[in-house]
């Protein structure tokens, strides 16, 4: 797209720019893949912003709907205001309207998805021949979340891996898209206590036994192609030496529930920074079994857990514009 020092100041963005966007849950890590791996899952925050005049308000439904600031402090808001304001363009107004279904804090990639929105929306409200791409979406969403294992696979959609390139300038994020096999499907255990990604890895420690290092990297190897080509070693490539034990304290009935699975052969995994658990089911046998003992361990603790199969999400986010 166009540099930024090539648009001049003093645009304004016009008011009658509607965007609705719908962006998907994530799934982050996928074991040993450490803040690189993560896959697109079929559960999706909807929002649609409105430019106006002036003002800025935001109307919520489901998940923060009772917490979150409804005026130009939402998150989605100032992330827009201020990349605009980046790129040389002045925002006068805008109206969120968002239906919030992904969980927040527990794992499933909410925080990314709300810095997504927030990309998008700048595209949107850009003009059409900005030249705006979904490299230039993954970059502005990763650096607002801080890494881009959850913001890959939304933008993208399906199986993601990526990294980060450290310049003189700011670090440079990239991903690859890659296809999950059909077989594969994601059975998840949502507690209803949340659990802060920055809590999660204050708990990680700053180095690790040589020896767990090489077991971890072993098994990262094995993720793409188990989870593209070859689903009975799914067990195998879950296996994470890196960071799940570590954070075991602050979430210990999800880490109970995984050691459980794993004991009788099911590829669980913490989702994200969790306390979401995830199972990568490799047939409709297992999506079943994997369901009732899920549901089975819920009904016996004593906090709600929610039992979901979400199925992959091919797509990533998408948009529709109408301009006035």
């Amino acid at each position: 797209m166009a540099s930024p020092a090539t648009t001049p100041p003093a645009n304004r963005v016009p008011a009658g720019i509607v965007a609705n966007i719908k962006v998907p849950a994530t799934s982050a890590n996928l074991g040993p893949g450490f803040d690189c791996a993560g896959i697109a899952v079929a559960l999706y925050d909807e929002v649609e912003v409105r430019t106006t005049d002036a003002g800025f308000s935001a109307e919520i439904e489901g998940e923060g709907h009772n917490y979150l600031p409804t005026d130009a402090r939402h998150l989605i808001i100032t992330q827009i205001r201020m990349r605009l304001e980046t790129l040389g363009w002045h925002l006068p107004g805008l109206k969120l309207k968002a239906i919030n279904r992904i969980p927040h804090s527990r794992g499933l990639g909410s925080s990314a998805a709300a810095h997504i929105v927030a990309a998008m929306a700048v595209k949107a409200l850009l003009p059409p021949d900005a030249g705006v791409t979904d490299e230039d979406l993954l970059q502005w969403a990763s650096e607002a979340e801080g890494h881009p294992d959850n913001v890959a696979p939304a933008v993208y959609g399906g199986l993601t891996l990526s990294w980060n390139e450290h310049r003189a300038t700011g670090d440079i994020y990239r991903a690859i898209h890659l296809a999950p096999h059909p077989d594969i499907t994601p059975v998840v255990a949502i507690p209803a206590k949340p659990l802060s990604t920055a809590a999660a890895r204050t708990l990680l420690p700053s180095t690790v036994p040589y020896s767990e290092a090489v077991i971890n990297a072993s098994r990262a190897a094995l993720l793409a192609p188990a989870m593209t080509q070859t689903p009975r070693l799914m067990f195998a490539a879950t296996q994470d030496w890196l960071h799940q034990q570590y954070r075991q304290p602050s979430m210990p009935e999800t880490l109970k529930y995984i050691d459980a699975l794993r004991a009788e052969g099911h590829a669980a995994v913490v989702s994200g920074a969790g306390p979401t658990l995830c199972v990568f089911a490799t047939d409709t046998t297992e999506v079943a079994a994997v369901q009732t003992k899920l549901s089975q361990r819920a009904a016996k603790s004593s906090q709600h857990w929610d039992v979901r199969i979400l199925p992959v999400a091919t797509q990533g986010a998408t948009m529709e514009i109408f301009r006035p």
